[in-house]
């Protein structure tokens, strides 16, 4: 399991720290279960967990059943939040929800099945081929569809917050797919051509340590691309 280390001095302004391993927050960052809108394979929305859904949170639980969380936060959608109440149902820790953690805003688009949505953003992805990465996160997408680069700020900005405050402890965080993908390209874990096809899997997760400037990618679970799989 390869480590990668990460600096985003550019992305957050901040003035760079010599970090330390005391100041530096260990996050566990957990896509949510199977919910209905993935087997309906719709978009947006706040669909619940199904039943596999349920069964994979409590697998996800199982793995990390030993970690000492010292706090659990989760995406105010209802998917999320249920998964997080299941691995965390043990811990004894109440659940924190943030609206900055949600899933991609698909504007008009929202509640649209998948082919749908391809249909609708194809000719924006023809258009990506053509562009450096960074303007590939900034690309402007149709219908009012919240593009990468604005789903990425949202998670470091939120991630940050978690490191300033919980320097040197472990933090659960239960968010969605496509802004995790959004972070891990935009902090550099791959190049984009790698994570354009990135298979994020239900209950998938990332360790990460980081001090809010910092961040250093431990490892994965459930997370396949078709060059790296952990």
């Amino acid at each position: 399991m390869v480590e990668r280390f990460v600096h985003i001095e550019e992305v957050t302004g901040s003035i760079p720290v010599l970090p330390t391993m005391d100041n530096f927050c260990t996050i566990y960052l957990v896509r949510h279960g199977e919910s209905e809108g993935n087997v309906g394979r719709t978009v947006g929305g706040n669909p619940p967990l199904t039943e596999n859904g349920k069964l994979q949170a409590t697998e996800t639980a199982k793995k990390l059943k030993d970690i000492p969380f010292d706090a659990v936060f989760s995406s105010n959608l209802i998917r999320a939040r249920q998964t997080a109440e299941i691995i965390a149902a043990e811990k004894e820790l109440a659940i924190e929800t943030r609206d900055i953690i949600k899933e991609r805003d698909y504007g008009k688009l929202d509640g649209s099945n998948i082919e749908k949505l391809d249909e609708k953003i194809r000719e924006a992805r023809a258009g990506l081929e053509k562009l450096l990465d960074k303007t590939k996160l900034n690309a402007v997408y149709p219908e009012g569809m919240e593009n990468n680069e604005t789903m990425a700020s949202r998670m470091i900005t939120f991630l940050r917050e978690i490191a300033a405050a919980y320097p040197g402890k472990t933090v659960l965080v239960v968010s969605h797919g496509g802004i995790i993908r959004a972070f891990l390209i935009h902090v550099g874990f791959g190049t984009y051509e790698t994570f354009k096809t990135m298979d994020i899997t239900n209950t998938a997760f990332v360790k990460i340590s980081t001090d809010g400037v910092e961040f250093k990618v431990l490892g994965t679970d459930g997370i396949k691309t078709p060059e790296v799989v952990y």
